[in-house]
């Protein structure tokens, strides 16, 4: 009797086990929405669900839906000109937080007066495109802390701009045909996002800012999007992540193959090494575009991609 006793208490201690391994994997898998985590805090209090990242990032997309923008008569999708977030980081007890608000020129007075009384950090102010109706800037933020606490005071001047909706989450919708070959020409996989083609493409070294490491998912990383347009045309916009000496020569690729420099700026005020964002934007035949642009990545220590070939 006590030999059954032993091994039935030896078996649901390992099913508990198993369980709970299980439920953890469940938890932290990349992409899955964190209700009943750290971080349900952080929703509550910002008032939209978040979503977990590869390197421990907590991102919330505050994508703004209400705006709608034109540049030189191409209206652009909100990923491609209104995409905006706010992610966290584990830090101890607290968190580091880091993103940015895209928001219209009547919008940036009080909604930064209303962040710099709260305590958050204002990093970098700036506009992104040129000739874009509305006029738009790019208002990035950080702060450490107690991250509903952090959540809250951006929920709070999100709220004094009245920027209610900051957006609802794109919907996805399927790949356009016209561009099925982006990614063989950038040599690096795509994902979709609200129907505009992204590339996220992580640099090689190592980026710490007050002495943590930032991995890619924190956007520290060069981000480049493609919107078709039809018979093989796109809009295509983005930044490029450099550091100062990579400037000149990334500028000189994006000119030489017909695609303007409309920004260049920093994005962090404390990062190691130094960096600069490089923003840029073009229309025309999509091959062109990406040529032009995979010219310009090869100026840049990004994690090596390969013609041709996809990387994960």
């Amino acid at each position: 009797m006590q030999l059954k006793l032993s091994y039935l208490a030896y078996t649901l201690v390992a099913i508990a086990f198993i369980s709970l391994l299980f439920g953890f994997s469940q938890a932290t898998k990349p992409g899955q929405h964190s209700a009943g985590s750290y971080w349900e805090p952080v929703e509550k209090a910002i008032g939209k669900s978040g979503t977990m990242l590869p390197g421990g990032v907590f991102k919330v997309d505050l994508t703004r839906g209400d705006v709608a923008v034109a540049v030189g008569g191409v209206r652009l999708k909100p990923a491609m000109a209104t995409d905006s977030w706010v992610s966290f980081m584990r830090m101890g007890d607290e968190a580091m937080m880091m993103g940015y608000i895209v928001l219209t020129s009547e919008e940036v007075g009080p909604v930064q007066a209303k962040l710099s009384a709260e305590g958050i950090d204002i990093t970098a102010i700036h506009n992104t495109l040129i000739g874009e109706s509305p006029r738009l800037y790019d208002l990035h933020i950080g702060g450490r802390g107690d991250p509903a606490m952090l959540a809250t005071k951006v929920r709070i001047a999100l709220d004094t701009a009245r920027i209610s909706s900051a957006g609802e989450s794109p919907r996805p919708e399927r790949p356009a045909p016209a561009v099925g070959q982006l990614d063989m020409v950038m040599g690096s996989e795509y994902t979709l996002e609200d129907g505009v083609y992204l590339f996220s493409i992580p640099r090689a070294e190592r980026i710490t800012v007050d002495g943590m490491e930032m991995p890619p998912s924190m956007d520290v990383a060069t981000m480049i999007r493609f919107q078709p347009l039809g018979d093989g045309n796109v809009a295509a916009t983005g930044d490029f992540l450099l550091r100062p000496d990579e400037v000149q020569p990334v500028i000189r690729a994006l000119n030489e193959n017909g695609i303007e420099v409309t920004a260049l700026h920093s994005h962090m005020l404390v990062e190691e090494p130094r960096l600069f964002m490089l923003h840029f934007w073009a229309t025309g035949d999509e091959n062109r575009l990406a040529k032009g642009l995979r010219l310009a990545l090869n100026n840049t220590n990004s994690i090596p991609i390969k013609a041709g070939l996809a990387y994960r």
